[in-house]
């Protein structure tokens, strides 16, 4: 039987579909996505805590999901939106329907609505706060909702996604990854040899969960590292207490400047090991060193984004998901600007002048793709193999 659904943005647009997931309510920032492929790794992204995520392809679905793809142990975005999803799971590597998938873990989706409608409406007035719903169709009281609920700005969702305790990691890529991950080094390495450097040591990393994509630690386990996850509220003196070579600072959902339990950590973590951000990890590393961030009218979302090498002048065709972007104008003297957005400028990576700390805006790990960026792996192991030797 067929389930209607409504989306209504607060600025009073509602669009009329289909559910494909659970029946229920949710609300969260209305963004989109512009991959072609990914969407399990979406769905199960903790950094879109929060939002309810709009697919631009117009078929979703079609090669189905497993349990390999996962991001996380479990979906964490609010609500997901698609023109169609397939019923046809087209690949040898699936474990079920999308469709399936979706009721499983209570996630409330929508499909048959005009997403191009719905994307240039945000590309042209920004991200909206809005309602998704199977259970009440009345359009008046779902804008209602939609204007009373709350946005991004000055939420901690962090602490609603990141794990409540120390644990050890030790899974490593997946077959398929790591064939894409070779080829990605072949690649590197023939631009590149210095880039492809091999890590000739067991280095301990720390990594500061805030949110953590999975194929982050992977790559880091993959290169012969002992990967220890912490949450994201965790003290410097905790971190230091690991005994850690170097710090990762990972990707997590919404507003970074009012986490300061995580600002102040890296704030005295600086200058005493290597320390590597992505993401959210980029953010607060910046926001430590002094510089401030915003909101980004609709955000970047999508594994096509071009990003410049400021060093080279390489191009970067990226992974990335976020909303809020370091203000540059606020960028303190301290940090230099490393990668640059061909799309619209904004910095998508920084190095620190005076200690060993980098950080990159968008996804290196790129699960589930583009690979352009797996050298800034291999340089976070070369900072680690150079502070190690400074240090002896």
């Amino acid at each position: 039987m067929v389930q209607p659904a409504k989306l209504a943005l607060e600025d009073g647009t509602v669009y009329a579909g289909t559910s494909i997931g659970a029946d229920g309510e949710v609300n969260g920032e209305v963004c989109f996505n512009t991959s072609m492929t990914g969407y399990q790794e979406i769905l199960t992204d903790p950094s879109y805590r929060g939002q309810i995520v709009t697919m631009t392809y117009p078929q979703i679905g079609n090669y189905g999901v497993n349990a390999i793809d996962h991001e996380s142990s479990r979906p964490h975005l609010a609500g997901f939106v698609v023109r169609e999803h397939s019923r046809i799971k087209s690949n040898f590597r699936s474990e079920g329907a999308l469709s399936d998938f979706l009721k499983h873990w209570g996630v409330v989706a929508i499909e048959s609505i005009d997403t191009r409608a719905l994307v240039r409406r945000i590309r042209s007035q920004g991200a909206m706060r809005g309602v998704l719903s199977t259970i009440d169709l009345d359009d008046d009281r779902l804008v209602a909702k939609a204007q009373a609920s709350p946005g991004l700005v000055g939420r901690d969702l962090v602490r609603e996604v990141m794990p409540s305790e120390a644990a050890t990691w030790d899974e490593t890529l997946s077959e398929w990854t790591h064939l894409n991950a070779e080829f990605g080094m072949r690649n590197a390495e023939w631009n590149n040899p210095q880039s492809a450097i091999r890590n000739p040591h067991s280095f301990h990393v720390v990594a500061l969960d805030y949110g953590m994509k999975w194929n982050i630690p992977r790559h880091l386990v993959d290169r012969g590292c002992r990967v220890t996850v912490l949450p994201g509220d965790s003290t410097a003196e905790a971190v230091l207490a690991c005994r850690p070579d170097g710090v990762f600072l990972s990707n997590g959902p919404g507003d970074p400047e009012p986490l300061d339990y995580a600002i102040g950590t890296i704030r005295e973590l600086l200058g005493k090991q290597p320390i590597f951000g992505i993401c959210l990890g980029h953010q607060l590393l910046s926001l430590a060193c002094g510089a401030k961030t915003f909101k980004m009218k609709f955000g970047h979302r999508g594994a096509n984004q071009p990003v410049q090498h400021l060093a080279d002048g390489k191009v970067e065709i990226t992974s990335q998901n976020h909303g809020f972007a370091v203000d540059e104008d606020t960028l303190p003297s301290a940090l230099e600007v490393t990668h640059r957005s061909l799309n619209d400028g904004t910095i998508e990576g920084v190095r620190h002048r005076e200690v060993d700390a980098f950080s990159v805006q968008y996804h290196p790990e790129a699960s589930a793709g583009p690979h352009d960026s797996h050298y800034l792996f291999e340089q976070f192991m070369q900072s680690l193999a150079a502070h190690g030797l400074a240090t002896k």
